[in-house]
């Protein structure tokens, strides 16, 4: 064979191969897409076949549940009781998680509660315009005390003021609030304006509500906690004060729902604090402030200094105006105080309105950890005492010496960037306008500092807690001031702390509540 020869047969050889190796490619290429193919219908049918499967069994669980409610358990918010072996471990539940969970999963989700507003609020006439997104953020909270929230909101918001409810779940891990919860709001409230956010992890109340917020789009955003129970007339007020007075920032009455019966508790049409905080950093409860009283027995709004924070609502837009949440705080905690003092002193109001009530379940204690373990509530008090309490922060310092300059506080460039930027007022205009009744341990006082004796002994509080008094006591001086030594002689005599005077008590010296001012009975220091 000559070489022409041979290079033309090289060359058939050649694209003879590459013939084959095409239609063995095409052919390879048609066998995986049928069976891709055929497996991609598998798959389809299969899921098809497990969320049926899951259908079924979420509708199952929902049937058991729902069968085993008791009818009127509860009803007009009376306290309600089981028996045997349920009543056993409602028990230890409440011991778990601070709560009766067997009793909240056998009282209707619709359940009536009686009328509890003063009777003067029943002749008021509202007809606001503006339109709600009521924000309730839930984690690994029980699916029943979830659902009784909702179903109160929407049994006693008129439609035509609910433009929606908005259920933001901070990561739970609990599995009853995946599924199943989201199978309940699909079968059972699909008529409803219900809309549920889930955060892929869990970020803490603060941003979770931000969120929440974000999604809104009525014209008022109210805040509720994932436990409460609204009743009749407790939207319109709200709204209508807020038509009137956009920068009001309104609370109901917030009154107690027991963790073990369910009652729905109250101290009366008439009776009802305000807030106030500690220099601890803390909210707390006062009594309505002498300028106020008057409102107060007209039932119109009533100036608060601070609000607790679970409970409130805002013009949705006035909302983002005013700085909405420091997105740098971590977790829950230290967030009311901070919107608080941030509102009065940028020009805003704080009311609480006595004719929007609000049941809320209080808890002995929290049942479940917070992220990382952090003190979040200290840390994001000492952001929001660094950018709005000015010079009065050397109080909080004192209970939180080790958060003075601690780097575990954060940036606060941009918040105190915002109080520039709405030119707002500073903390002792606050003390003045809004808290004068507030005391001031180094101010207006006759003296402050440690009461030493002379062998180099103080006077010690002995570390009781804020909401605790007792016997006082002796105890080598600290070398700085520290705040279980530090006590205050009042421009009346008193030898006093912030909440507490010292009296002689079967000749004992000990601390007593002072819960007013005005009519404290402090012992003097000549007679001690």
């Amino acid at each position: 064979m000559n070489s022409f020869s041979r290079k033309m047969l090289i060359k058939y050889v050649r694209l003879r191969s590459l013939k084959l190796l095409f239609a063995s490619s095409v052919l390879i290429f048609m066998v995986v897409c049928y069976i891709a193919f055929d497996l991609d219908e598998q798959i389809k049918y299969g899921k098809e076949d497990v969320g049926t499967n899951l259908r079924t069994t979420y509708e199952n669980q929902l049937r058991d549940y729902e069968n085993r409610i008791i009818p009127n358990l509860g009803e007009n918010g009376d306290p309600a009781y089981l028996v045997g072996i349920d009543a056993k471990e409602g028990e230890k539940a409440l011991k778990k998680i601070a709560l009766n969970s067997i009793l909240s999963d056998r009282i209707p989700l619709d359940r009536k509660l009686r009328d509890p507003r003063n009777k003067k609020c029943r002749l008021f006439k509202y007809n606001p315009k503006l339109q709600a997104s009521v924000i309730v953020i839930f984690y690994n909270e029980l699916l029943s005390v979830i659902l009784r929230t909702v179903w109160s909101i929407l049994l006693q918001t008129p439609k035509h003021l609910l433009k929606e409810i908005i259920l933001v779940d901070d990561g739970s891990t609990e599995s009853s609030l995946h599924g199943l919860l989201s199978h309940y709001l699909t079968t059972r409230l699909s008529d409803h304006p219900v809309k549920l956010v889930r955060m892929q992890k869990r970020v803490g109340l603060i941003r979770a509500r931000l969120e929440g917020a974000r999604k809104a789009v009525g014209d008022v955003l109210i805040f509720l906690d994932a436990h409460c129970e609204t009743t009749v007339g407790w939207a319109e007020p709200l709204l209508q004060r807020i038509e009137e007075e956009r920068t009001a920032v309104l609370v109901p009455l917030i009154d107690v729902i027991e963790a073990d019966t369910f009652a729905y508790s109250t101290d009366g049409e008439s009776s009802f604090q305000v807030g106030g905080f500690s220099w601890s950093g803390h909210f707390t409860w006062i009594d309505v402030q002498p300028s106020e009283v008057e409102a107060k027995k007209a039932v119109r709004p009533v100036r608060s200094p601070t609000m607790a924070g679970g409970l409130f609502a805002i013009d949705r837009k006035y909302f983002w105006e005013i700085g909405s949440y420091d997105e740098q705080m971590d977790g829950w905690g230290g967030e009311n105080l901070e919107m608080s003092f941030r509102i009065w002193q940028c020009g805003g109001r704080l009311e609480t309105i006595p004719c929007s009530r609000v049941g809320h379940v209080f808890r002995a204690f929290h049942p479940y950890s917070f992220p990382e373990n952090k003190d979040t509530h200290g840390i994001n008090t000492a952001r929001m005492a660094h950018v709005w309490m000015d010079s009065y922060k050397r109080f909080f310092f004192m209970h939180q010496p080790s958060l003075e300059n601690n780097p575990i506080v954060g940036d606060l460039t941009h918040r105190k960037q915002l109080r520039q930027k709405l030119r707002c007022k500073d903390f002792k205009w606050y003390l003045d306008n809004v808290y004068p009744e507030k005391f001031v341990p180094d101010e207006n006082v006759q003296a402050y500092g440690q009461a030493r004796t002379p062998f180099e002994m103080c006077l010690d509080d002995l570390q009781l807690p804020d909401d605790k008094a007792g016997p006082l006591g002796l105890y080598q001086c600290h070398p700085r001031l520290e705040i279980s030594q530090f006590f205050s002689v009042s421009s009346r005599g008193e030898l006093r702390k912030e909440n507490v005077c010292a009296e002689v008590f079967n000749d004992r010296l000990v601390d007593k509540f002072d819960d007013n001012d005005e009519q404290s009975r402090c012992v003097a220091p000549g007679a001690l």
